[in-house]
């Protein structure tokens, strides 16, 4: 199938699809005319790259835990390999929320600090960075 096919099967934009070719995720062929050409089992693929992605992993983790993915879900066995870098991940990701909770709590005693000190009394800010 061609990659609009694939596109619209998949429920994914070709450039998408050109991403995930460039990362080494996704297979594909050319044809005689220089078209990338998917057989069957690229729309799988793709749903399963769809949903790791969804769970946070990187295009780096996807290629490493993608041979082992079983089904759309996808379905990951429990190889120590495999557990190993999920972990790490998943590390990775609660360190990244626990930096982000720490801005925030310092962005909300920013903000009563100034509404204490009169805050009212300045024009709107609009957001925009001068």
């Amino acid at each position: 199938m061609l990659i609009g096919e694939l596109s619209r099967r998949a429920g994914v934009k070709a450039h998408q699809l050109r991403y995930y070719e460039a990362q080494g995720l996704l297979e594909v062929d050319r044809g005689a005319n220089g078209y990338r050409e998917y057989d069957e089992s690229a729309v799988l693929r793709v749903k399963q790259i769809r949903h790791l992605l969804g769970a946070g992993l990187s295009s780096e983790d996807i290629a490493y835990v993608l041979p082992c993915a079983l089904g759309e879900a996808p379905e990951l066995p429990g190889c120590p390999e495999l557990l190993t870098a999920m972990r790490g991940r998943l590390r990775r990701l609660e360190d990244q929320m626990a930096t982000l909770a720490g801005s925030r709590d310092a962005l909300t005693r920013y903000i009563d600090a100034a509404e204490r000190m009169g805050g009212d009394s300045y024009p709107p800010f609009d957001g925009a960075a001068s």
